[in-house]
């Protein structure tokens, strides 16, 4: 089995915190190449909703900036040792970018976190994890929060 190429994919919740250091064990043994994504929600696609174009991209432009600061300030302590990383800041549904990303990019892996949301909550926001999974042109980690610590 040959893994160089590994999305981590983050939405900087604990449960991606719990994520990361599979998909960085998983890269240092196959020496793989780690691209660390986050997808901002784009509302305006999913919804449909007309928008004056041009406050919407200053908004995504600003989120997208921060996004990448994010990416950048949080994991770099984390993936420290690690010699080939990738920073990816994409804008969509988060699945839908996820696995055409993994596609574009001849992903070998997808590592992500899962939240474990049930009842309302899963039916309200859907498991972006449980797309992933579904859908992707490769496998894919997932790594749910533990019960307790």
């Amino acid at each position: 089995m040959q893994i160089s190429r590994i999305l981590f994919a983050t939405d900087f919740s604990e449960g991606s915190s719990q994520a990361l250091p599979y998909a960085m064990d998983i890269a240092q043994q196959y020496g793989a190449k780690l691209f660390l994504v986050h997808v901002i929600y784009d509302v305006v696609k999913s919804a449909g909703w007309y928008v004056p174009h041009v406050s919407v991209d200053e908004i995504y432009h600003d989120m997208e900036e921060r996004a990448r600061a994010e990416l950048e300030k949080n994991l770099i302590e984390d993936i420290r040792g690690l010699k080939d990383v990738e920073y990816v800041v994409l804008r969509g549904i988060p699945y839908e970018e996820i696995v055409k990303f993994a596609g574009d990019n001849k992903i070998d892996l997808v590592v992500l976190g899962t939240h474990g949301r049930k009842g309302i909550d899963r039916m309200l926001f859907g498991s972006t994890a449980e797309q992933v999974v579904r859908n992707a042109p490769c496998p894919v980690l997932s790594v749910r929060m533990p019960k307790h610590n």
